[in-house]
This record gives C-alpha cells, structure tokens and sequence, in this order.
C-alpha cells in the first residue's frame, strides 16, 4: 500500500507539459518519421505506380510495385525531398541536387525488369520532366543487338522470350518500311526489324563523320559535350574530332508488350547510373482510369488475384 501511494504521489508531483513542450515533442517525433520514410524510401524499399501499359501482362497499368532499391546499389537523395512527385491535381517539380551510388549488391543482367529515371526522347537533350520508367533490360554494355522479324537476338543468340511477351498486330512491320521515330535518327530501321546495333561501354571508340554526326550528336552532349560542325569538320568541345570515346555505361530497354511500348527502340540508350532498382511484387492493382470520385467503381476494379504476385 505504501508503495502504490508513493507512485501515486510522484506521478502528481510530475507538471503538466506547456502546449510549447509538446508541439515540440510531436515536431520531433514527425520528423524521426518523416526521415525513416526518406531513408527506406531512398537506399530500400520505394513504391512506384505502372503509369502504361507497355509490360503487360507481367505488370498491368495502375499496378503499385514495391521496388528493391539496393541491388543495384541506392543513392542519396537525387531531388529536393518531397519534390518531383504527384498529389492527384498537384505535380511539385523537382529540384535536383548531387547524389551518389553506394555500392550494388549485385549487378544488372539481361532480362531483369529495371525501374530507372528516364534519360528524354530522341531528339531530346534533358527529359521534359522528371519521371521513373518501367522496361526489361534486354541489352548490356558492349553488346550487339538485333531484331530480325520481331526475334530479338543479343550477340547473335535468341533472347530469351518474356514468359508473357505479346503483339497487338498480327504481321511484323515489314523490313524495307522504316519508321522515322526510331533510334538513332536517320536509322533504316523499324521495330520489329532493328539493328544491329552496339550498346556504348564506357572506352568505346565511336568513329565519327558527316553521314553519322546526326545519329550520335545527342549522345556526345547529354555527356557534357559542346558539338557543331564547321567547314566540313565535326568539331567537339572545338577541337577537330574524328572520333568520339564514350564516357557511361548504357543499356538497352524494351517493354513486353512489343507494340504499345515507347522504349530504347525510339528513344534510344538508358545511362547505366540511372537505374533505380528492380521491382519486387505487385501490391495494389485496380483501373487507375476510373477517377476517384467513382470510389466505388474504382474499388470494383480491383484486381485481387494479382496482388503480391511476383514480378519476374
């Protein structure tokens, strides 16, 4: 009894916190929050919503993966936090800053699904905005790749085919038709018939001249490089220029589902530095077409047999 009353004694001994003291522990507490969520979301765990449907059926459009940010080695923040992300009506643009790459637990092999920041299209020097894609890694630094009537081949071997790869057409893009969106501009090709073509490694020597300055323009300078031509000379930073020595690491993307992907086949290499990481499992999956305001239709799309499916 004696000590119950002591207890109770020292507990009304304790003063009450001012409203000062405990904003002040819920600001903090809020941040110790807020900085757990920017460092699993950075170096571990991130979440990422499948805006199209270029890899169907693997993942569908409106799916959210939890994506496996360590693999390839996590990186420091590269925007602003809370920067260069979407709430509904609201886009906050990002604010970038400089980050680097700790070192990758494994590395990128053919035929992983990559998520990565997209590089721009085509004819491009920077992307419009700031967003994450979403493709299959079909090409590594160095190698040679071609599609012959819609079968890809990597140094000459058939790649493997994606366990759910498909055509909306039924006949290939005949080869003598070349469809001037591809990559690289001026390129003879379409995609179903493409290449060959090697995929730059840093070291590589790229022989330059006036037939193929347009093919390689933008890759020299979305490496940091001036380039102009002048009298007939390809000049480079201003100094005369025959060749050019890649800097990067890139690879090659394509979409599983073939005729509704935009991907390295139109817009072209993919930075190796920019890969995020590799997605793990589907955990939410509904029609992300159907607006909020029809909660309940949109709840009627879910796709139930989907979630915590496996993305291979």
């Amino acid at each position: 009894m004696a000590g119950k009353s002591e207890q109770s004694k020292d507990e009304q001994e304790q003063p009450e916190r001012s409203f000062k003291e405990r904003f002040l522990a819920g600001l903090k507490e809020t941040a110790i929050v807020l900085g757990l969520f920017i460092l699993i979301n950075n170096f571990v765990i991130a979440s990422f919503l499948v805006p199209t449907g270029s890899m169907e059926n693997e993942v569908m459009t409106g799916e959210l993966l939890f994506v496996n940010k360590f693999i390839y080695g996590a990186t420091t923040p590269r925007n602003v936090p809370l920067t260069g992300i979407e709430l509904g009506p609201l886009t906050i643009p990002p604010i970038r800053m400089p980050w680097v790459r700790l070192p990758a637990l494994a590395d990128v092999e053919r035929g992983d699904v990559i998520v990565f920041e997209f590089p721009g299209y085509r004819d491009d020097l920077e992307a419009d905005a700031f967003q994450f894609y979403l493709k299959r890694c079909v090409g590594l630094p160095g190698d040679t790749l071609q599609i012959v009537n819609r079968v890809l081949h990597v140094n000459g071997t058939q790649f493997r085919i994606p366990r759910h790869m498909k055509f909306d057409r039924p006949w290939p893009v005949p080869a003598e038709i070349p469809d001037e969106r591809i990559f690289p501009k001026g390129a003879p090709w379409n995609e179903d018939h493409y290449g060959p073509l090697v995929i730059p490694f840093a070291g590589m020597n790229v022989p330059l001249s006036a037939d193929n300055i347009d093919a390689w323009e933008i890759f020299i300078r979305r490496e940091g490089h001036s380039v102009r031509t002048e009298q007939g000379q390809i000049l480079i930073d201003g100094v005369a220029a025959t060749s050019y020595t890649v800097e990067r690491d890139y690879l090659f993307g394509m979409g599983d589902h073939r005729d509704n992907s935009l991907d390295s086949r139109f817009w072209g290499f993919i930075p190796k530095e920019n890969l995020v990481g590799t997605p793990l499992i589907v955990y939410w999956s509904w029609n992300t077409d159907i607006p909020l305001y029809s909660i309940f239709e949109r709840l009627g799309s879910v796709r139930w047999g989907r979630i915590f499916s496996l993305v291979r």
